[in-house]
């Protein structure tokens, strides 16, 4: 396993959430890693905050979102954040964090959040419309995806958690 650096920015480049993992492997879904319970995280330049729980995260090859599954119990089940295709490049790996998430919870509840940010970056930070389309058609595939537990959201983040417990 290897280290990576896991960098979210804002439209227009501003640094967003970021902090470090662990690789733990690759398979059809994407790239797997593991955010273990303590790790020091920064929104931006803020001070750091510490992870409460142990989350394996999925960064897919092609698509415009990354996932985090959290080791239970926590109050969240999956969160998928709503992204440009991640890039990697000297053991980073970077996207734009486009505001909505999918949060599915313990006891199966679902909902997009932040729709009220999306809506109020898409004047503040100038989003092109492309980009606009883009995220809500994300979000909407994500909406029944992970509602219907597809995989990736079925079952198959089980056995990266396994690999970390």
């Amino acid at each position: 396993m290897s280290d990576v650096r896991i960098v979210y920015r804002k439209y227009g480049g501003a640094l967003h959430w970021n902090h470090p993992a662990r690789l733990l492997g690759e398979d059809e879904h994407g790239v797997w890693a593991v955010v273990p319970r303590g790790t020091l995280a920064r929104k931006g330049e803020a001070p750091p905050i510490t992870w409460e729980a142990t989350a394996v995260m999925l960064f897919p090859r092609d698509a415009w979102w990354t996932a985090a599954f959290y080791l239970q119990p926590h109050w969240m089940d999956i969160y998928v954040d709503v992204t440009t295709v991640p890039e990697w490049s000297d053991g980073e790996v970077t996207m734009l964090d486009l505001d909505l998430d999918v949060i599915r919870t313990p006891d199966g509840r679902l909902f997009v959040d932040d729709e009220d940010e999306f809506a109020e970056h898409q004047m503040l930070l100038g989003y092109p419309p492309e980009l606009i389309t883009q995220a809500e058609g994300s979000a909407r595939w994500l909406l029944d995806a992970v509602g219907e537990r597809k995989e990736p959201f079925g079952g198959v983040h089980l056995e990266w958690l396994a690999m970390v417990t």
